[in-house]
């Protein structure tokens, strides 16, 4: 262990917290508060009257820094009632990425709209703008951004492509909460965004989404197509949108309220973890540790990402994975990319020609997602864990065949 891991404190461990040797990926972070507030719900005989729903909507827009928060059942639905709410579906295309964990990209093609797949950026793995705006044609309506593992996007260059381009830019925070590009609060950059409370992430209510805006029409027309409120009982008339049933249960909302509420808590014992691992990871070569962009003052990570070196393959990154579930430590890759599965590879290749789909189509997105590897990240890992974790990791990587690859 370096003498800069060996510095950093240990996280005070939870009373109630047990002994395994297994380290798994995520852990929520749930404390007597959440199990308290969840009681008294649950003994109120109300959960279904919206309360929750509101306190939860009012406090979170409140936190990001928007006017409008409106809370749905998860963070690919919180994608489609956007969309839906700019009226973006069949025969138009929305610019997004093939990279990512909660892939609400789905909502695009569940819109109708086709979603036109853009090459990622190198080093922090967000959408490239220049590649964003070369993809632009008559039908693009959108480019839908995402804050990739906490990352914050190019928001400066996306915003001047929308502005150009007269696009509607979304930014899709599912990956990310808390996290600050030039002193802004990651979801104020998009005309609206969209959030996702289930795991891995760090603020957790079980499922859930919340879409933000400063548009108050949208918000609107966003509650409507939510779910059909009890006020909607007498309604005979049937306006041009129906309702969704997707709303955010009180229970649901009621967990979230309370993470909210000790996200600061949350943060700092992750915070702490991430130390543990940088410090750590500062004497391995042949791995990349999470980069931090120009501007991302603050990055709040989903897992901690370390990139494989230019020997390494899929198949080797998948061995390294195998012999760390054999020592108890839980990593995975960071999902498929979409243009390699097989839904986008039919899609694409009727709807834009086979140049668009298949492994040659983003190329910088393949090499990345061969390459990354998720390891645990939550507030229940130690100092010795991290420790234990990144040997782990070089033991194996050199089992592969790899050795010390330098990363390229």
């Amino acid at each position: 262990m370096s003498e800069a891991a060996a510095a950093l404190p240990h996280p005070s461990p939870a009373a109630d917290d047990e002994v395994d040797d297994y380290i798994p990926l995520t852990d929520p972070d749930i404390s007597g508060a959440e199990v308290e507030m969840l009681g008294r719900l649950l003994s109120s005989g109300a959960l279904s009257d919206g309360r929750m729903v509101r306190a939860f909507e009012d406090a979170f827009a409140a936190y990001v820094g928007r006017d409008h928060a409106v809370a749905v059942s998860s963070g690919t639905m919180a994608t489609l009632l956007m969309l839906k709410g700019y009226g973006i579906g069949e025969g138009d295309e929305v610019l997004c990425s093939p990279f990512g964990w909660h892939q609400v990209q789905h909502a695009v093609a569940l819109s109708g709209a086709t979603p036109v797949l853009v090459d990622i950026d190198y080093w922090q793995h967000t959408i490239n703008p220049e590649k964003a705006a070369a993809l632009v044609t008559e039908k693009t309506k959108a480019v839908l951004a995402a804050n990739v593992n906490g990352h914050p996007a190019h928001w400066d260059e996306l915003r001047a492509l929308a502005n150009a381009k007269c696009l509607i830019l979304l930014e899709d925070s599912s990956e990310a909460i808390g996290s600050t590009y030039k002193g802004q609060m990651v979801g104020t950059f998009g005309d609206a965004a969209v959030f996702d409370f289930s795991e891995p992430g760090i603020l957790l209510a079980g499922e859930g989404g919340m879409i933000v805006t400063d548009d108050r029409d949208l918000a609107h027309r966003l509650r409507y197509m939510r779910r059909r409120e009890t006020e909607h009982r007498n309604t005979v008339v049937i306006t041009r949108t129906l309702p969704w049933q997707a709303g955010m249960s009180d229970l649901n909302a009621a967990l979230a309220l309370v993470q909210l509420k000790r996200l600061p808590e949350i943060l700092t014992r992750r915070n702490l973890v991430i130390a543990y691992y940088d410090a750590a990871m500062a004497s391995f070569e042949g791995i990349k540790p999470p980069y931090r962009g120009p501007g991302a003052e603050v990055v709040n990570p989903m897992v901690y990402c370390v990139h494989l070196g230019t020997r390494f393959t899929a198949s080797g990154r998948r061995s390294i994975i195998e012999d760390l579930d054999t020592h108890d430590i839980d990593a995975s890759d960071y999902g498929q990319p979409l243009h390699t599965q097989q839904y986008y590879i039919e899609s694409l290749v009727e709807a834009q020609g086979e140049q668009r789909a298949g492994r040659g189509a983003c190329p910088v997105c393949t090499k990345t997602a061969d390459r990354v590897l998720a390891l645990p990240l939550h507030r229940k890992i130690t100092r010795d864990q991290v420790a234990f974790i990144v040997e782990t990791l070089k033991d194996a990587s050199v089992n592969t065949g790899a050795g010390a690859a330098i990363y390229l």
